[in-house]
């Protein structure tokens, strides 16, 4: 059953005989941010107008703007994929896709790729192997070398900038520590290794200095891979220059992590290796714990965002609670 709090055309969407796209029926999936909508051949993907402090999307022309950056920026790796910006209209009765009346929506509309390819399933059904992470990394090397460098953003990778980040990571948590998800032990760990780490300033100096600051994935995740003939690495950060403008390792270091969290150190440490052997950047080796841990408490977080949305179903909420006690227990690995 739908949750009631659904919007309308989300409603519309996935009932709708109507619509071609979704041949009498659809599916909905749901994060903290986004609806996704599968629709056949075909993904849609609506921005939830809220505020979470590192985003707004509360206003339409703003899900209208970071709509088009979504498309923009995502065929840097998968430009097949990503079709373009689509409106949902409402004409004072009814809800359309492209239709006439008032444009209520902004979306992206994307072709839908095999669930069956999708990297996080092939971790979790065991025939995730190392060719496909040098493949990977085949593509990711490239990437980052045409990456516009940080210029005027350099100050992204300061690790003063930095620093806020993980600060505002904690603040945002803070709620939770104490709790059977997040408890004292944990974060006080998890804190003292960042703060420790954080006074390295020279070290992130130094990768300023050697242009290792680019605009970057972002959100390098298994949910984010397809291990299609032709490797898509999609859904990037759209919504925040300073998420998306970092160091490499930060990047790297999220796969990394998400490995590590499915319990492949092995598989984990050959993509480490290969990318540096790769792209000759061995001072990611020096970093990675301290972007590991910062990735992993990220996820925790997000991983609790979505247990407290009102709109995802119970048994989705207790499995992201599940989701994030885990994560933060990565994350306090990585300082030990």
């Amino acid at each position: 059953m739908l949750p009631e709090s659904l919007p309308g055309y989300i409603l519309y969407l996935l009932k709708s005989s109507s619509n071609s796209d979704c041949m009498g029926g659809g599916e909905l999936v749901q994060t903290h941010i986004s609806y996704v909508t599968l629709l056949g051949a075909f993904v849609y993907k609506w921005k939830k107008p809220v505020d979470l402090g590192f985003l707004d999307f509360t206003r339409l022309e703003s899900r209208n703007y970071f709509c088009e950056e979504e498309v923009r920026l995502n065929r840097r790796l998968c430009p097949e994929m990503y079709l373009g910006v689509v409106t949902i209209n409402y004409d004072g009765k009814n809800y359309s896709l492209q239709g006439d009346g008032e444009i209520v929506e902004y979306g992206v509309k994307m072709v839908r790729l095999p669930e069956s390819r999708m990297m996080h399933r092939a971790i979790s059904s065991g025939w995730i192997c190392e060719k496909h992470l040098t493949n990977i990394v085949d593509l990711l090397v490239p990437f980052y070398e045409n990456a516009k460098i940080g210029g005027l953003k350099d100050s992204f990778g300061h690790h003063e900038t930095v620093a806020k980040a993980v600060y505002e990571n904690f603040e945002q948590t803070a709620p939770f520590i104490g709790s059977d998800v997040l408890n004292v032990k944990t974060f006080e760990a998890i804190l003292k290794f960042s703060t420790k780490f954080l006074k390295n300033d020279q070290l992130f100096v130094q990768r300023i200095e050697e242009e290792r600051i680019r605009e970057c994935h972002g959100d390098l995740h298994s949910g984010n891979i397809c291990l299609t003939d032709k490797i898509q690495i999609f859904d990037c950060i759209e919504f925040s220059d300073s998420l998306r403008f970092t160091d490499v390792a930060a990047d790297i270091a999220f796969l990394a992590m998400d490995l590590d969290y499915h319990g492949l150190f092995d598989l984990s440490n050959q993509f480490v290796t290969a990318f540096v052997e790769r792209s000759k950047d061995y001072a990611i080796l020096d970093i990675l714990k301290f972007y590991k841990c910062y990735r992993a408490y990220v996820r925790g977080k997000i991983s609790l965002l979505t247990a407290n949305d009102p709109c995802v179903s119970s048994g989705d909420a207790a499995q992201a609670y599940l989701n994030a006690r885990r994560f933060f227990t990565l994350a306090e690995s990585y300082g030990v």
